[in-house]
C-alpha cells in the first residue's frame, strides 16, 4: 500500500513538472499609455522563473485587479510568456446632474471617481451607492442615480452621473409606546422631527432623517433626566414606510423608570482655605428637588469657578450619584479632586495661508506658557470661529514626554470672507427700500473690515463707506472712520415735514472696559442743506461734534427660541459746536430689561429711552431737523413724530422736543405654530412724553403755537415672524391717552430680508 501511495506522488510531480516550463521570454502587447516593462513588473514574473498554466492564470486575475486594464489575456506559447491587454480608458472629467437638494461639491466628496485615472466600473458603482446613502439622509428615498460613460479620442472617457431626486420621504406620523408620565404630544414637543404638514414648507424636519431620528433618541434622554428620570432608556426606534410607500411612520418604544428626587448633597473639598459654605452657596440643586442633569451640570461649572477664585485653576469636579430605589432618592456627592499643573509650551499655527498670524493670535485667551485648561482652549477655538475667517477651527494639544508640558496645533480651515448682499424691506418710517452692499471683513488677511453700502428707499436715500481696524496698534483698541452721505424726504412723511441732505465723515475709537462694558469715542464733521417746511427755504448746517458713549451688554440668550435674559444698556453725550453754526450739547441713555421664563419659550421685556438737547447759544435755538420726536415704533398706536407740540397753521407736523422720555413693556409669548417657525405673539404697553420746543417756536405770525409736554399712553398686540428671509412685525396699537390733534395710526408693519 505504502509504495502504492508513493508511486502515485511520484507519478504527480512528474506530471506537474512536465506542465511547467522556463520562462525564457516575456511579450507584452495592446498596451499604449503604460510601457511593457511596468506591466511585466505588475505581473510580478521575469526571465528565469519556473510556471505553469496555473501560473499564468494568478497573473492575469492580478494584472485585471490592478484597474488598468478592461481586459487581460495570458498564455504560455512554449517557453514564452504572451501578455495581451487592453488598457482601461482614462477619466477625463467627471461631473454631477439634476441635483438639486444636495451642493454638488457635497456630492463629489462621495465619489472616488477622479480625473486622470483608469475608468472601472466597479469603483463606479460604490460612488453611486455613497450618494444614494446621502439622500437617504435627508429622506430622498426615491432618488435614483445613472451613471453614463461618454467616449472620447485617445481612449478617454468623461463620467456624467444623472440625478433623478424625486420627492422627499415625509414623516405622517411619529408615536411613543409605553409613555405614561409624559403624552405623545408634549414628547414630539422635544424632538427634533415633525409629522408632514403643509404648513411645514420651509424645514426639512418633517422629512425622514435616520441620523435626526438618531439626535432625536438623545433629546428624549435629555429631557426625562431633566425631570428625574434617570433609568430612562429608548429601547427601540422604527422607521417604516406606509403601505403606499409615500411616508414613513416612526415609533419610540421607552422605558421611563421611576422619578427620583434629590437626597442628601454633599461636597468633598480637598481645599482646607476654600470655605465649604461658599461651594454650598453656588450649587445649583436643593434637597428634594426633582432631579435635573442640567442643574447638576451647572453645579459643576459654579463649583469649577468658586475654587477657581481662591486660586486652584487645576481641578476636576465628579458627580457621584447614589441612587436608593425604594425611597426613589439620589444622593449626590460632588468630589473635587486635584489635578497637575499643565503648561503651553508651544502654539503653532497651521493651515492660515491668507489670515496673519498676529489677527489669530489677537482671538486667543492663552499664550504660550500659560497653563494649561481645556476650558480656555475651547474659549479661543469659539473666539476664532465667531470671527467668520474659518470654516473649521481644531485645537489639537500635544503631550511632551516627562514634562509638564503641552504643545497646542490650531489647525484653521480658511473661507471666504467677503460678501455681497441686497435686501429690500418696508417700515413706517422709510417707506419701501432696497439696499445693496458689499462687505469685507478680512480685508487682506489683517482682520480688517471694510463695508461699501447704498440703498434707497421711498423716504430716504443713503450711502455708507467703513473702514474698521479692529486691534489698533496691535492692542485691545479698534479704530476707523465712516463716509456717509443720507438724504431724508420727510417733508411728505407724517409729522416730520422737512427734508434734509446730509454729509458726514467721522473717526471713531473704541475699547473694552470689562467684561460687559465698552466705550467707543467718535469725532465727527456733518455738512447739511435742510429744508424746513415751516421756515421755507434750504439753509445750511456744519455740525461739528466730539461724543462719547458707555454700552452695558449682559445677555443670556436661548438662540433656538430667540429669547432672551439680561440688560443692555447705551449711555452718551456729544458736544457739538466747535464754530460750526450750531453749539448744543445731547445726552442720551436707553436701557433695557429682559427675562425669559416657561421653558424660555416666554419672555417679559421693558426698555425705556431718554434724550435732552442743551443749546449753547445765546438764543437757546436748536433746528427742528436735530430735535426728538415721537412715534411710529417708538410709540405704537401714533404715527411717526405723530404727538407733541404743533404749529397752529401747519398742525399736520410736529415741533419737536428738547427732550423725550418714551417706553414700552412687551410680553412675547409662543403661539399655536411650532417653535421652529420662530413665531411669537406679543402684548405691549408704550408710554413717551415728548418736551417742549424752544420758545422761538411758540408762537408763529403771531399766533400761539399748540404746546404741550403730556404723556401719551397706548395698548396692542402683534405677531412676530423669524422668517427664512427675515424678521416680519405685525402690531396693532390703541392710544389710551392722546390730544386731539395727535395723528393716530392702528397698524404697524416692518419688514427686512437679506440675500
Amino acid at each position: 500500500m505504502k509504495r502504492f501511495v508513493f508511486g502515485f506522488l511520484f507519478l504527480f510531480l512528474i506530471c506537474q513538472n512536465a506542465n511547467a516550463v522556463v520562462l525564457s521570454k516575456i511579450n507584452v502587447s495592446g498596451n499604449q499609455r503604460m510601457d511593457a516593462e511596468s506591466i511585466r513588473i505588475l505581473s510580478e514574473v521575469k526571465v528565469g522563473d519556473n510556471i505553469g498554466s496555473e501560473k499564468a492564470n494568478d497573473i492575469a486575475k492580478k494584472l485585471q485587479a490592478s484597474g488598468y486594464f478592461s481586459s487581460v489575456n495570458v498564455q504560455l506559447q512554449g517557453n514564452v510568456l504572451v501578455i495581451k491587454v487592453t488598457e482601461s480608458p482614462v477619466v477625463n472629467m467627471v461631473t454631477v446632474e439634476g441635483n438639486d437638494k444636495i451642493d454638488t461639491e457635497d456630492l463629489k466628496k462621495e465619489i472616488k471617481t477622479k480625473e486622470r485615472v483608469s475608468y472601472d466600473i466597479s469603483v463606479i458603482g460604490g460612488d453611486v451607492q455613497r450618494m444614494l446613502t446621502l439622500y437617504m439622509r435627508k429622506g430622498f428615498f426615491g432618488t435614483k442615480i445613472n451613471p453614463k460613460k461618454i467616449d472620447l479620442d485617445n481612449n478617454r472617457v468623461n463620467v456624467v452621473f444623472e440625478i433623478s431626486e424625486g420627492h422627499p420621504t415625509y414623516i405622517s406620523d411619529i408615536d411613543f409606546e409605553n409613555n405614561k408620565k409624559f403624552s405623545d404630544r408634549t414628547l414630539r414637543g422635544e424632538i427634533l422631527s415633525r409629522e408632514h404638514a403643509w404648513w411645514r414648507f420651509m424645514t426639512q424636519f418633517d422629512v425622514y432623517d435616520e441620523d435626526r431620528i438618531q439626535y432625536d433618541q438623545q433629546m428624549l434622554h435629555q429631557f426625562y433626566m431633566r425631570n428625574g428620570f434617570l433609568d430612562f432608556r429608548v429601547t427601540d426606534t422604527k422607521g417604516e414606510f406606509t403601505p403606499d410607500r409615500e411616508y414613513y411612520s416612526v415609533k419610540f418604544t421607552v422605558d421611563e423608570g421611576n422619578q427620583y428626587k434629590i437626597g442628601d448633597v454633599k461636597i468633598e473639598n480637598p481645599f482646607p482655605d476654600v470655605p465649604e459654605s461658599e461651594l454650598y452657596d453656588v450649587l445649583k440643586i436643593s434637597k428634594k428637588d426633582i432631579y435635573n442633569i442640567d442643574n447638576v451640570e451647572a453645579s459643576i461649572n459654579a463649583l469649577r469657578s468658586a475654587v477657581a477664585e481662591h486660586g486652584y485653576a487645576f481641578i476636576n469636579v465628579e458627580p457621584i450619584p447614589n441612587k436608593h430605589d425604594d425611597t426613589r432618592i439620589v444622593d449626590i456627592n460632588f468630589k473635587i479632586q486635584k489635578t497637575n499643573r499643565i503648561y503651553i509650551n508651544s502654539i503653532n499655527l497651521l493651515g492660515n495661508v491668507r489670515t496673519f498670524d498676529n489677527v489669530i493670535e489677537h482671538h486667543l485667551p492663552m499664550h504660550e506658557g500659560d497653563p494649561f485648561s481645556l476650558q480656555t482652549i475651547e474659549t479661543g477655538r469659539q473666539n476664532l470661529m465667531h470671527t467668520r475667517y474659518f470654516k473649521d477651527v481644531q485645537m489639537v494639544p500635544t503631550r511632551l514626554a516627562d514634562a509638564n508640558m503641552m504643545n497646542l496645533d490650531i489647525k484653521v480651515e480658511e473661507q471666504p470672507t467677503g460678501e455681497l448682499s441686497g435686501g429690500f424691506g418696508w417700515s413706517s418710517i422709510n417707506g419701501f427700500m432696497v439696499d445693496a452692499g458689499i462687505t469685507e471683513s478680512n480685508f487682506m488677511g489683517r482682520g480688517q473690515i471694510v463695508q461699501l453700502r447704498g440703498s434707497i428707499a421711498q423716504y430716504q436715500r443713503q450711502a455708507l463707506f467703513s473702514f474698521t481696524e479692529p486691534f489698533l496698534f496691535n492692542r485691545e483698541l479698534s479704530g476707523g472712520f465712516d463716509i456717509s452721505y443720507t438724504q431724508y424726504k420727510y417733508s411728505k412723511l407724517g409729522g416730520y415735514g422737512y427734508d434734509r441732505d446730509s454729509f458726514s465723515i467721522s473717526g471713531r475709537l473704541g475699547w473694552r472696559l470689562t467684561d460687559h462694558w465698552t466705550q467707543t469715542v467718535r469725532l465727527s464733521a456733518t455738512f447739511d442743506q435742510n429744508y424746513d417746511l415751516q421756515l421755507g427755504g434750504w439753509q445750511k448746517a456744519n455740525l461739528y461734534a466730539l461724543g462719547t458713549n458707555l454700552r452695558y451688554y449682559n445677555l443670556d440668550t436661548n438662540f433656538q427660541q430667540n429669547t432672551h435674559t439680561g440688560v443692555v444698556g447705551n449711555f452718551g453725550v456729544s458736544y457739538t459746536g466747535f464754530g460750526g453754526t450750531n453749539t448744543f450739547m445731547r445726552y442720551s441713555a436707553d436701557i433695557t430689561g429682559m427675562v425669559k421664563f416657561l421653558d424660555d419659550r416666554w419672555q417679559l421685556r421693558s426698555s425705556w429711552n431718554l434724550g435732552y438737547l442743551q443749546s449753547l447759544q445765546s438764543d437757546n435755538y436748536i433746528p427742528r431737523v436735530y430735535r426728538y420726536f415721537l412715534g411710529g415704533e417708538s410709540l405704537r398706536g401714533f404715527e411717526v413724530a405723530g404727538v407733541g407740540s404743533r404749529n397752529w397753521y401747519f398742525q399736520t407736523y410736529s415741533l419737536g422736543g428738547l427732550w423725550k422720555a418714551n417706553g414700552s413693556t412687551q410680553l412675547n409669548f409662543p403661539v399655536f405654530i411650532p417653535d421652529e417657525y420662530q413665531v411669537k405673539g406679543f402684548i405691549f404697553a408704550d408710554y413717551g412724553i415728548l418736551g417742549k420746543p424752544p420758545k422761538r417756536e411758540y408762537e408763529y405770525q403771531n399766533r400761539a403755537n399748540i404746546i404741550d409736554e403730556d404723556w401719551r399712553t397706548s395698548v396692542g398686540f402683534g405677531i412676530y415672524w423669524n422668517t427664512p428671509m427675515g424678521p416680519m412685525n405685525f402690531s396693532w396699537g390703541w392710544p389710551m391717552k392722546l390730544n386731539k390733534y395727535d395723528q393716530e395710526e392702528r397698524f404697524l408693519l416692518s419688514f427686512e430680508t437679506q440675500f
